[in-house]
């Protein structure tokens, strides 16, 4: 699976839209993680307005190059029918990871911006998608996707010291 040993975080991206067989390789992908007790707590949100996209770059100190994407993924976790809502954080972060990696297989670009834990910024995105506490669902992250307009090599992390054989 090269992809795991190319994939980069994106934040350039070309004014092309991206198409919309890509768009549900995208969220087939996301939905194919694995989650605790196949729980899948996830609902995702597909942004391609503007308007919305512009204030979704906002939210975060850090979600600026959200604003140049053609499509914006904001990935939410359900806070009821679930077993355990932290559990499901989890889930969404397995659901992200292979978002992110179809992406590169897909010739996409994407780059993972933080929401969760933190209460302000989740209540925020919320308030941008216009869900409420009736909807039992809270943004878990944004992912600005679109057709890379930067190349960079991935950095090798692997580190022999941290790993601990016993």
């Amino acid at each position: 699976m090269n992809e795991i040993f190319s994939r980069v975080s994106i934040r350039k991206y070309e004014d092309r839209p991206v198409e919309e067989e890509k768009i549900e390789r995208l969220l087939r992908a996301a939905m194919a993680a694995p989650s605790t007790a196949n729980q899948q707590p996830w609902e995702f949100y597909v942004v391609t307005d503007r308007a919305k996209i512009e204030e979704l770059s906002k939210v975060t100190p850090f979600t600026g190059a959200a604003a140049g994407a053609p499509v914006v993924f904001v990935p939410c976790y359900r806070t009821t029918r679930v077993k355990d809502v932290e559990w499901g954080l989890l889930d969404l972060s397995a659901a992200t990871e292979n978002l992110l990696l179809e992406a590169v297989a897909q010739g996409l670009g994407a780059c993972w911006m933080g929401i969760a834990p933190n209460k302000d910024r989740i209540a925020d995105c919320d308030a941008i998608l216009g869900i409420t506490e009736a909807d039992e669902i809270h943004s878990f992250c944004i992912i600005p996707v679109g057709y890379p307009a930067e190349e960079r090599p991935q950095t090798d992390r692997y580190e022999e010291s941290r790993v601990h054989r016993l």
